[in-house]
């Protein structure tokens, strides 16, 4: 099996799991369309090939300063999350399209934030690597491969899902975006206080 295969086979099991990152992906498709939901994605795999990049080619000395202030990082990640949950939580009015440019890059870029912000995905890049047989044959420098694998399976996984929101998009009925929005502020507001909860230490006794 090719590197590129093995790449996008860990690329669509480590997408599968729905996080913060699945739930913005169907709120905005269902609020915005495919297109917001494929930006949202896009942020997402992004941040997963730069993980899996620093599995790929060893580069111990950026993963272990992630790694040893991942509690600090969880916990701005865990604010982003909560943040965006509780304005949907407040927001009024129905769907508009899919914002203009710089709308689309806070779209990418706040992906891309709770993405970046899981210091702990590199430990999960790397057991996946041990597990298909690749851990030896990224040091050649073929990793390139491995993670263009992992950004095209992980962005077939966020396509897939984005479309088939859009799907169910067209039978929506009124009024059922703000309805929508409240029960992913809900989720989204859930997730970020777990990230809190989980991020921070608590003393022994």
């Amino acid at each position: 099996m090719s590197l590129l295969l093995k790449g996008i086979l860990i690329g669509l099991l480590f997408g599968v799991p729905v996080g913060a990152v699945g739930a913005m992906t169907v709120q905005r498709t269902w609020e915005h369309g495919i297109r917001a939901g494929l930006l949202t994605g896009m942020g997402s795999s992004v941040a997963d090939c730069i993980y899996a990049g620093i599995g790929a080619f060893g580069l111990t000395m950026v993963s272990d300063f992630l790694l040893e202030y991942q509690t600090v990082i969880h916990l701005v990640g865990g604010a982003i999350v909560l943040l965006m949950g509780t304005r949907l939580l407040f927001r009024k009015g129905e769907a508009a399209e899919v914002p203009a440019v710089s709308g689309k890059w806070k779209m990418l870029l706040s992906s891309f934030a709770v993405g970046i912000t899981n210091p702990a995905a590199i430990l999960t890049f790397l057991f996946a690597f041990s597990w298909f047989g690749i851990a030896e044959s990224s040091a050649s420098g073929s990793g390139w491969l491995v993670v263009v694998g992992v950004f095209i399976g992980t962005y077939l996984w966020w396509g897939g899902l984005s479309a088939a929101v859009a799907l169910a998009r067209k039978k929506k009925k009124t009024g059922s975006f703000q309805k929508m929005n409240r029960i992913f502020g809900v989720v989204l507001s859930v997730f970020g206080l777990i990230v809190f909860i989980q991020a921070i230490p608590i003393g022994s006794p």
